[in-house]
């Protein structure tokens, strides 16, 4: 165990997905890296559990395609270090119909980026998809890059491959104080540490650590409930018969999306896209009327377009997600404290991607030239953001 007078080359406060891959890329390039973790791990309080996600390179916004390209190339370098298989290729299927906007600028944007991809009529969709039912003229649009990540094997891989590279995992220390600074001094409920930087990936509690540095951020977490249904014919939504993951668009005010069988055998994972306010402490409060909402559309669907599952789920899961305004994350220097960074708002979509945030935050933490264009993730994109403490 670190003494207390080490100096680190940098902190990263967070242990999930993100944080775990911006100790990755410091210690990838020999820095003395502390990656600090509230909780024990593992743990499903964030939400960077659960064993799925899907991965893909269908965005509307060509920056997202962009940064994908780099992050299959980094989950597979991941793969051939961990040794474990941590992704599989499915294809994503998306449904909607033909005049919706979103489905339009997605296929335009695979055009434009060169992403192999195909469009689906409603007649190629019952020829290719019997087990989906189609009733009312959806069309599709295939993104042959789609799949599942193996999501907490990734992390469990990731935190490995961390300690092989030299840097340190302490879990169950929960940050108590902050004291900017050259070197900034952090201070857990057990001892304190000192380093050059400090990262903070915080999710869903990162507004309660930025709050005493003089800035909060226009950040809302969710509480997301995932559910499996279970299949009338085992296997027939599964993996193994090169079921799709699927992502419906307009069939309710959010999306809806499935993975194919496999974490569950016999059951297929669908959810909806949004959840209720919540504060992290207590995300395990009692169900309210807008679960039963929720689970009351994805019900309908389920009716509706997969006759192949059973009606109602089996088993309810919970996760949360940190979302901006924009849905589009945050990933920039404190206004202040320029050796200080900020990974935020991931907004539910953030999993497939921490590969390049993970990069960026190493560069920002380093004052490297970023890699990408920052602009979409500045801080100041939100000019209603409180600026009173700085």
């Amino acid at each position: 165990m670190a003494a207390q007078k080490d100096l680190w080359d940098a902190i990263v406060i967070g242990a999930g997905i993100q944080g775990s891959f911006t100790a990755y890329h410091l210690a990838k390039h020999s820095k003395r890296v502390l990656l600090l973790e509230q909780f024990f791990l593992p743990h499903s309080r964030g939400s960077s559990h659960g064993q799925s996600r899907i991965i893909r390179k269908a965005y509307p916004e060509d920056f997202y395609v962009r940064m994908m390209d780099e992050c299959y190339q980094t989950w597979a370098q991941l793969e051939r270090e961990a040794g474990t298989q941590l992704h599989r290729q499915t294809e994503l299927l998306l449904l909607g119909m033909k005049e919706n906007p979103e489905l339009k600028t997605i296929q335009a944007t695979l055009s434009r980026q060169g992403i192999e991809h195909e469009c689906l009529s409603s007649a190629d969709l019952k020829q290719r998809f019997p087990n989906i039912r189609f009733t009312g003229g959806e069309v599709g649009l295939l993104d042959k890059t789609g799949g599942v990540l193996y999501a907490d094997k990734a992390l469990r891989a990731l935190q490995h491959v961390i300690r092989q590279l030299g840097g340190t995992v302490c879990d169950g220390e929960k940050v108590v104080e902050i004291t900017p600074g050259l070197p900034v001094t952090v201070k857990t409920a057990l001892r304190s540490y000192q380093a050059n930087t400090l990262v903070i990936t915080a999710g869903p509690w990162t507004n309660r650590v930025l709050r005493p540095l003089g800035i909060e951020l226009p950040l809302q977490t969710l509480r997301i409930n995932v559910y499996y249904w279970r299949e009338k014919v085992s296997g027939s939504y599964s993996v193994s018969q090169a079921f799709p993951c699927i992502l419906s668009l307009g069939q309710a005010p959010h999306h809806i999306y499935g993975l194919p069988a496999s974490e569950y055998p016999g059951l297929m994972k669908i959810g909806y896209h949004h959840g209720d306010s919540v504060d992290p402490e207590e995300r395990d409060c009692p169900t309210t009327s807008s679960d039963i909402q929720d689970v009351q559309i994805l019900c309908h669907f389920v009716r509706e377009h997969m006759p192949g599952l059973q009606p109602e789920p089996d088993i309810m899961e919970r996760c949360m997600y940190t979302n901006t305004p924009d849905k589009h994350f945050i990933l920039d220097c404190h206004p202040k404290y320029g050796n200080i960074v900020i990974g935020a708002g991931f907004s539910g979509h953030g999993f497939k991607l921490a590969p390049v945030v993970g990069k960026i935050l190493y560069e920002l933490s380093m004052k490297l030239p970023p890699s990408y264009d920052l602009a979409p993730f500045r801080i100041s994109r939100f000019s209603t953001l409180s600026k009173a403490h700085l």
